[in-house]
């Protein structure tokens, strides 16, 4: 997907920082403030705070430390009230340190950092209490974020209105680079326009364990600028950079360059005497280096040597200059991991907690008081002044109200012939643009390259691809091509390359649009759903963040008998049943489709609201097995039975067994209980489309969850309890439970085993959810 660069989207970012010493000055006193502050919230929880289970509390002093100059740099010089930052997991004591000064967080706060309750280990938009624009803690997923929130702010501008302008940060971990998503979203072709996006790198160089020998911070920038990123290295610090002039200057700089990162790390725990001796080394420079370093007196000498540019508030301030907007950012910070703190560069210091004798040392070199450590600054100080001016230009507008949206719960057609699911999907869609065109504006689809063989064809016919400026179809004119790719700001289909994480990343981004701005979108993910569980953490971070989206699996199960074992799901109907802040539905029938998409439409970008998850299939189906009622009321009563869990398809009153089955294998369930009831064993036959709201129905039946039960009294009346199968294309045990409603004897057929290729009556067989596998489990389970 291409987005090209929009004119409005790359305007001059503004800055208030004019260079006066004063200011500097201002500057550095909060830089000092927000570092006493994160460690002091860290060791409070760890060193001040009752801790009477003697649990691990955690955190991370040293990942704050390295962090401190490039978030006070930006925060109170650069930062616009439209630009959105994505803070790495763990320097969120420095998020919250910042938020303090600004008058956004109570000082009660301050004290609760990973307390229930309190503030949260890592950002969270949705529990911490103060200002937080993306959730983190999912190593690359919180880097990635904003990413997809500036194509998500571009559609909402192109459709609903403006946003604003603003960019989007992601303070990110040198570490988190490992993470191949992040790449991922790196190399997505569309991504090389967003100008607005813009990446610092906290280039400390050091692991959860050790020193990174071969950090190949070069290679690092060349992959960026091969990505189409603009790079901006800042290595050194104004101090270094003044030493390098000097002579002697040119081989210090190159020893520097040229000394491995362990070799550098060490250098930081030497004392003034073996810093001289060390950092000369035994090239050909050693003598000029060891003159130039003669001159300096210990402390020059040993600032000298943790001048890095990431730290160094003159050199970051310049790097942020720098930015073009007409192009994405990275900013490759040096760091020092620890840098102020008695651990600085220690190998093992990443999860090290200062003791309370080191805690005082940095107190007394503060100037800070360990007792009373929640000082801010006073009004009249400049310092106080710089974070006052700060937070009224930071100062957002409330986020307006959201629109009431009406979307229909029944389009009212009967599907009639034979139909999947996968394709009743597409003319569902197409039904809304007619049915509720206002509710159809707001639906945007994302796919990674499948929209054809996923049966959006028609959809994407109808409403066009989505770009920031509109492209020629050069197959405009070719009458053998059936899928037309028309690009225009108008569309409402967003296709990415074949990277399932960069399309739930961008869908939760674009669910999350409701509480940004106030207009929300109506998101729909559809891929195979084989690869639901490629995607399934980025996408519940998203869920967790507050981004409401519907991910489609389809096609599902090993009903895709041609495609052989790696290409049949059999674990996604339990990731239904159990993902929080999620509703799945697996429907047997292209109504079911209509009834669970819409409801799960009408469950988006609201305070309340739910995401979804639909595993539809290519198996087709006979419509007509559905028997739909035609009386109104009667069909009413079936949808709020589809919508809330399942259904009874088949009744008898001298029922014998229960065919409980989900999904297309609602056929062979028909087919078994003709063949029961012509051995003299009736059975009911239940179609089940949620066995997670099921579930919940049954917590709250036994009052160990909110919510309804009535659904249980429609499908398992105490007074039909009857020994039970239950049948799915998918794991066996995601049914398993509903034998326990009533306490019955059962049977759990379904996929618990790699399939095979082959033909579907073959699969099937294989895998013992056939016709006669289901007669037979049920007539073992009659006296």
């Amino acid at each position: 997907m291409s987005l090209p660069v929009s004119l409005d989207s790359v305007t001059p970012h503004p800055t208030d920082h004019t260079g006066a010493s004063e200011d500097l000055a201002a500057l550095e006193a909060i830089r000092q403030r927000v570092l006493w502050l994160s460690t002091s919230m860290i060791h409070h929880a760890n060193r001040v705070r009752p801790n009477p289970t003697g649990l691990k509390v955690g955190g991370h002093q040293a990942s704050c430390a390295s962090m401190v100059s490039i978030m006070t740099t930006l925060w109170f010089e650069h930062l616009q009230p439209g630009d959105r930052v994505s803070v790495k997991p763990h320097a969120s004591p420095v998020l919250h340190s910042i938020n303090y000064l600004l008058g956004e967080l109570d000082e009660k706060y301050l004290t609760t950092l990973r307390e229930f309750g309190g503030l949260q280990s890592y950002p969270s938009r949705s529990k911490d209490p103060d200002t937080v624009d993306y959730s983190t803690g999912s190593v690359g997923i919180g880097a990635t974020a904003p990413i997809w929130g500036a194509m998500a702010r571009r559609y909402v501008d192109t459709h609903l209105g403006d946003t604003g302008r603003g960019r989007q940060y992601s303070l990110v971990g040198d570490a988190e680079l490992d993470e191949g998503a992040v790449w991922e979203a790196i190399l997505d072709p569309g991504i090389t326009d967003l100008g607005e996006v813009v990446w610092i790198v906290d280039l400390n160089r050091q692991s959860l364990d050790r020193v990174v020998p071969h950090i190949a911070a070069r290679r690092l920038e060349k992959m960026f600028d091969a990505a189409g990123w603009q790079v901006v290295t800042v290595k050194f610090g104004t101090l270094l950079e003044e030493l390098f002039a000097r002579p002697g200057g040119d081989a210090l700089r190159t020893r520097i360059l040229d000394m491995p990162n362990p070799e550098y790390q060490r250098l930081l725990r030497c004392t003034p005497a073996e810093v001289r001796d060390r950092l000369p080394g035994d090239g050909p420079g050693s003598t000029q280096i060891a003159e130039l370093i003669a001159t300096l007196d210990d402390a020059t000498l040993t600032a000298a040597v943790r001048n890095l540019g990431g730290h160094d508030l003159r050199a970051l301030s310049e790097a942020y200059r720098q930015i073009d907007d007409t192009r994405p950012t990275v900013i490759i910070a040096y760091t020092i991991k620890g840098y102020g703190l008695p651990t600085e560069g220690h190998p093992q210091n990443h999860s090290a907690l200062l003791t309370v004798d080191e805690y005082t040392q940095l107190a007394s070199a503060l100037g800070m008081d360990p007792q009373h450590p929640w000082g801010r600054f006073a009004a009249d100080t400049s310092a106080g002044q710089l974070c006052q001016s700060t937070a009224d230009r930071l100062r957002r507008d409330a986020t307006p109200a959201l629109p009431n949206l009406t979307i229909p719960t029944d389009i009212g057609r009967t599907p009639k012939g034979t139909a999947t699911t996968q394709a009743a999907l597409g003319r569902v869609l197409l039904d809304l643009t007619r049915e509720a065109p206002e509710a159809a504006g707001r639906v945007v689809t994302v796919s990674p390259d499948v929209s054809s063989t996923t049966n959006l064809g028609g959809w994407v016919n109808k409403v066009g691809v989505w770009s920031a400026a509109e492209r020629h179809n050069w197959f405009a004119d070719d009458a053998e091509t059936i899928m037309h790719w028309n690009e225009r700001p108008t569309g409402q289909h967003m296709e990415l390359g074949i990277a399932e994480t960069n399309l739930v990343g961008l869908i939760g981004e674009l669910g999350a649009t409701w509480s940004r701005w106030g207009q929300p979108l109506l998101p729909i993910g559809v891929l195979y759903d084989p690869f639901v569980e490629r995607a399934l953490e980025p996408w519940s971070y998203g869920i967790y963040a507050g981004g409401q989206s519907i991910l489609v699996g389809t096609p599902s199960g090993v009903t895709l008998a041609a495609e052989g074992g790696a290409h049949q799901s059999i674990k996604t109907p339990s990731i239904g049943l159990e993902q929080p802040g999620c509703i799945s539905y697996e429907p047997a029938f292209a109504i079911d489709v209509e009834w669970t998409l819409l409801a799960s439409l009408a469950r988006l970008g609201r305070p309340d609201g739910t995401s979804a998850y639909l595993r539809l299939s290519t198996r087709p189906v006979d419509q007509t097995l559905a028997a739909v009622p035609t009386d109104p009321a009667a069909r009413e009563r079936r949808r709020r039975q589809v919508v809330a869990g399942g259904y009874p398809i088949r009744r008898r009153d001298d029922a014998q067994a229960t065919i409980v089955a989900m999904g297309a294998m609602i056929t062979e369930a028909l087919a078994a209980a003709d063949r029961l009831e012509a051995s003299g064993a009736p059975a009911d036959v239940l179609c089940i489309t949620s066995p997670g709201l099921l579930f919940e129905a049954w917590q709250a039946r036994q009052g160990r969850a909110s919510g309804q039960s009535w659904i249980l009294d429609q499908l398992f009346p105490a007074d039909r309890a009857t020994p039970m199968v239950t049948v799915l294309d998918g794991h066996p045990h995601t049914l398993a439970f509903l034998a326990g409603i009533n306490r019955v004897r059962s049977t759990c057929l379904g996929v618990s085993k790699f399939g095979q290729v082959g033909g579907l009556d073959d699969v099937y067989r294989y895998h013992g959810i056939d016709t006669d596998s289901i007669v037979a489990a049920a007539l073992d389970l009659l006296p």
